[in-house]
């Protein structure tokens, strides 16, 4: 008989993670009792996800926005262009306000229409209606904020240029955005490059170094390496972090 129920996802309900648990033992314990107290069992090839903030903890692997600032500051030397970063709240804000204490400058180069998760920049209608081609149009801050200063993202309301030059001038450095889905157009500003893309971060770089940019690092490159103690991920640095 097929069974008629496909994927079904459960949150179990765990104990306070704090240093240096035994995170393992804390999930299997934790299913197991979820599995005794409730009509579920546990098949080959289910899959548990854990939370990356709690690993992070019990590993005390983590670092403070001072410590990403310390080595931005000695990578970079003042100025950055930060390439196709994502719009977002808790992923990439806390990583942009690190940036901006260890900057005294900051250049931005946001993809359009959308950044690479699909987070809209502007208005489709009015992308459309300009007739912009996103093959080959660089747009300056000032032709993005004559036609798409209002916009706001959908679903959290949230003008993220508005947001991000917000956080940059906080820690007091200066802000500059172009939007290209050309990496090589951020040398127009400068040529210390900090390519903040995910899925397609090795082409970036790849074209940033043939494009002659003097400096060119990934998120995957920035606390790849522990140092002074700080957490730190050999394979992937910042890319994936999250605010704890």
């Amino acid at each position: 008989m097929k069974r008629k129920i496909g994927t079904v996802a459960i949150g179990i309900r765990t104990p306070i993670i704090r240093e240096r648990d035994d995170l393992v033992g804390i999930v299997v314990n934790s299913i197991i009792k979820a599995q005794d107290e409730n009509s579920f069992k546990l098949r080959d090839k289910d899959v548990i996800g854990i939370t990356e903030s709690i690993v992070a903890k019990a590993q005390e692997n983590y670092v403070t926005i001072n410590q990403v600032a310390n080595e931005i500051s000695k990578k970079f030397h003042g100025e950055i262009g930060i390439v196709f970063p994502i719009l977002s709240r808790n992923r990439f804000s806390l990583i942009l306000k690190a940036i901006s204490r260890g900057s005294d400058k900051v250049n931005m180069l946001l993809k359009y229409p959308n950044d690479e998760v699909g987070n809209p920049i502007m208005d489709k209608e009015t992308f459309y209606q300009l007739k912009i081609n996103p093959f080959c149009d660089l747009l300056k801050e000032k032709d993005y904020m004559e036609h798409f200063s209002e916009f706001k993202h959908p679903n959290t309301g949230i003008n993220y240029i508005d947001f991000y030059r917000e956080i940059v001038e906080n820690e007091e450095a200066k802000f500059s955005v172009l939007f290209s889905n050309n990496p090589a157009d951020i040398l127009s500003l400068t040529d210390k490059t900090l390519a903040s893309d995910i899925h397609t971060r090795n082409e970036t770089k790849k074209i940033l170094e043939n494009s002659g940019a003097k400096v060119v690092y990934g998120l995957d490159n920035i606390c790849n390496v522990s140092i002074d103690n700080c957490g730190y991920n050999p394979d992937y640095g910042l890319l994936g972090s999250n605010k704890m």
